[in-house]
């Protein structure tokens, strides 16, 4: 099946599931583009001028459904202080209670749906969820992104998202899990805070990439487990976590940083080379990078 095919019966599968079809939404007297509206009134005054925009109406028809708001007595308009041609409007009393009882059953449709799954599942949904959400938002303005140390449960999450993205995206086998999950146990039960580090990024709240720089010899640290969740590529955040092992490793007084790649792994690569280090081994589909400092 061709990918716009695809993309047509999961837009099919989702309008059924949400029952976004209905005449009217979430059994009340809106459409999905009216409730929209209202979403947007219940965030406090605006000038309509400002609305069609961000909903992506067309102004004309965007007018209309204000206009029956008004006459249905859920929107009030009033002259604006700062521009007298301007009307600022805002929902009446009628307005915000059905906005809140729309709210709340929206609220309550989306833990019903979530209800029946497991923790992975549900973890599972919301990372696709995410994902999709990024892809196609990728032109709007993203929330700026955090990175903090690791906190207990950040390994687990690492060796998880490794396990679940390469394998997946990359085909690798299941020995990956494996792999990082020696490593990730190595990291815990060796860990030396002078020497080493781990790094997580956060974006609203959610991990979007980490890394993790370890002791190989006294004179040499060894940068491993770089990854960056895919909504996320493209916000510098994985050069931002090797500069910070570059950082760091200085500090600590390393005189070099290793690190291992694959070499299908073309983004990685470009940040390594970026950053100054230079491909010194091939085994394979393996290799072996270096940076003095």
């Amino acid at each position: 099946m061709d990918r716009p095919t695809l993309v047509r019966q999961f837009n099919r599968f989702y309008t059924r599931r949400f029952r976004l079809l209905q005449e009217g939404l979430l059994d009340s007297p809106l459409s999905l583009t009216e409730a929209r509206v209202l979403f947007e009134l219940a965030q406090g005054e605006a000038a309509a001028s400002n609305l069609a925009t961000p909903l992506e109406l067309d102004p004309g028809y965007l007018s209309r459904i204000l206009d029956s708001f008004v006459r249905k007595g859920y929107v009030k308009k009033q002259t604006s202080n700062d521009d007298r041609r301007q009307r600022r409007l805002s929902l009446t009393k009628a307005g915000r209670t059905l906005f809140q009882s729309l709210n709340a059953k929206s609220q309550q449709q989306a833990a019903a749906m979530l209800a029946p799954l497991s923790e992975s599942d549900q973890a599972k949904l919301i990372t696709a969820m995410n994902t999709i959400e990024g892809i196609l938002g990728s032109t709007a303005p993203r929330e700026p992104y955090l990175l903090r140390t690791h906190r207990p449960g950040d390994i687990g999450w690492i060796v998880h998202r490794h396990a679940v993205l390469y394998v997946e995206q990359e085909g690798w086998e299941a020995e990956f899990e494996a792999l990082v999950a020696r490593i990730g146990a190595r990291f815990i039960e060796k860990f030396d805070p002078a020497r080493e580090r781990c790094w997580m990024a956060e974006q609203a709240g959610n991990i979007i990439g980490s890394v993790t720089l370890v002791k190989k010899s006294e004179r040499v640290a060894q940068l491993r487990m770089l990854f960056v969740e895919p909504q996320a590529r493209g916000l510098g955040v994985g050069r931002r976590l090797v500069e910070e092992c570059i950082r760091f490793s200085r500090q600590a007084g390393y005189r070099k940083i290793v690190l291992w790649t694959n070499r299908t792994l073309i983004p990685a690569r470009r940040i390594y080379q970026a950053q100054g280090f230079q491909k010194i081994a091939t085994e394979g589909d393996y290799e072996t990078w270096e940076l003095s400092l």
